[in-house]
């Protein structure tokens, strides 16, 4: 094998900034096989920060970034591409973390995506099942983290049906553990509180039924350890050594005392309200047994990287599943997204859009540009962007959900100059995918010419063959409706010649 024939090796690292704790890990890469090279871990407990009105205490804050800070010198020597970083529930919840995360993004040297409750779900599934040997057993999967439990039904490595419930184990202990102490009656009302949370979705998964549970979390992992040293040749996790571990925790009288073999001393403070959850889980949903896997959402967001680099972006899978949902016209669209590439690839080095990321949203926005024509045909676009803020998009972060958006809701008709995201990325994306629509608004199927597209800071200037226009008056019209329209942003629109 040449050299150049040699499978190129590089260095992929997925930073988790959970509720409770921040895991970071590396993996070096080749030909899809990961080794792991580097593992860290901090407990910063960023949910204890987060008051009653959702706003982030800014003490907390500052000793979540001094944790990046320690992070961000192992995170410098790799390329961005490379690097996932994800924020979950109490980012999630926070009104004022845009400062937050405008700080982490800097001491980090990559973008910080916040993702709904069910894309973590299905990430925590991603990570677990390429942990576990690949069989045909229907899983349930339990998560449980510092301020939400993720539990997800599915098999092999898709998840078929996720949830991501309000209630963690800093949570439930900041409820029902804040004085210290561990009575019996704190325990009954923390694990009733957590049974309430659960009572949506117990019969509709108890009935779809499964075959192992599984659980992937600190809490889940330290419950195994810790009983494995108390009930030495016991059955592992199930409800009656939970509720043993309770009644030993419940000795203890209070959280400063508990020292329990397998237990950590940073973990020690919020394990309380982590078992009282994972008690109600298995109350509600019936759970026999349980076994623990050190797979988790780290893991997954790897997997699911890797999914990326050799085509197989589980975005894509998304956007093609609404498409048919929706019942798009998928030739329409096809075609759309075409002309919107080839023109792109005109634009990109003045507009500086270069990225891979730039051509991939503007497809999918040329894809789904028309999923509001479901509801109804008039102000179809603002359907399709309210369709696109409001639902769970597997893949997607939140930002670039919104980003998809805010393409489709400015794709057509006037150009809104309320719209406080726009920046001028999105801008340029956005006329390039208007371009697109006019050139097909007459839905033909014959082939468009080539279209020489000219741009600058301000102007755009197409292009067509000579005497094309002239045969077609309708869309010589649209554009120069479509020069009114971009003139509120500040573009000139014309024709060549």
């Amino acid at each position: 094998m040449t050299e150049a024939e040699a499978p190129q090796e590089r260095q992929l690292a997925a930073l988790d900034l959970g509720s409770n704790s921040f895991h970071l890990l590396v993996v070096q890469e080749s030909a899809g096989r990961i080794q792991v090279v580097d593992k860290l871990r901090e407990m910063v407990r960023i949910a204890d920060g987060l008051d009653e009105d959702n706003q982030l205490d800014p003490k907390v804050a500052e000793r979540a970034l001094d944790c990046l800070v320690r992070f961000g010198q192992r995170l410098r020597e790799l390329e961005p591409e490379n690097i996932r970083i994800v924020g979950t529930n109490t980012l999630r919840r926070a009104r004022n973390s845009a400062d937050f995360i405008k700080r982490a993004e800097a001491l980090l040297g990559a973008k910080v995506e916040i993702i709904s409750g069910r894309e973590e779900a299905r990430l925590i599934y991603l990570g677990v099942s390429h942990a576990l040997e690949d069989n045909a057993d229907r899983r349930l999967v339990i998560d449980i983290g510092g301020g939400s439990t993720e539990l997800i039904l599915g098999r092999h490595s898709r998840a078929e049906r996720m949830e991501s419930l309000y209630m963690g184990c800093v949570g439930i202990t900041r409820a029902h553990f804040s004085d210290g102490r561990l009575r019996g009656s704190q325990f009954k009302a923390a694990i009733a509180s957590a049974r309430q949370e659960l009572e949506p979705i117990e019969q509709s998964y108890r009935e779809a039924g499964w075959d192992t549970v599984i659980g992937a979390s600190g809490t889940i992992l330290t419950a195994q350890t810790i009983l494995g040293e108390l009930l030495p040749g016991g059955s592992g996790i199930t409800l009656k050594a939970l509720h043993h571990l309770r009644e030993v925790i419940q000795e203890a009288k209070s959280i400063d005392r508990l020292n329990l073999p397998g237990l950590p001393s940073e973990r020690a403070p919020v394990f309380a309200g982590g078992l009282a959850v994972l008690i109600g889980v298995f109350e509600s949903l019936g759970i026999e047994q349980m076994q623990a896997t050190s797979g988790a959402l780290r893991e997954g967001l790897i997997q699911d990287m890797l999914g990326r680099v050799h085509h197989q972006d589980v975005r894509e899978g998304s956007v093609q599943d609404l498409s048919r949902r929706y019942h798009v016209d998928q030739a329409h669209a096809r075609r759309v997204r075409e002309s919107a590439i080839e023109l792109l690839a005109q634009a990109a080095r003045d507009w500086q859009l270069t990225e891979a990321e730039d051509r991939l949203l503007l497809g999918w926005a040329a894809e789904l540009h028309e999923i509001g024509m479901d509801i109804a045909h008039s102000q179809y676009h603002k359907h399709g962007e309210y369709l696109l803020n409001n639902m769970d998009m597997q893949g997607f972060s939140r930002l670039d959900q919104h980003y998809l958006a805010m393409l489709v809701r400015t794709h057509r008709r006037k150009f809104p100059t309320d719209l406080p995201d726009m920046n001028d990325r999105l801008i340029h994306l956005s006329v390039l995918l208007r371009i697109s629509v006019v050139l097909h608004r007459s839905r033909s199927t014959s082939p468009l010419p080539h279209i020489n597209l000219r741009v600058g800071p301000k102007k755009i200037e197409l292009g067509f063959p000579h005497g094309w226009l002239d045969d077609h008056p309708l869309t010589r019209l649209d554009i120069e409706q479509e020069t009114r329209y971009l003139k509120p942003v500040g573009l000139e629109l014309s024709i060549a010649g």
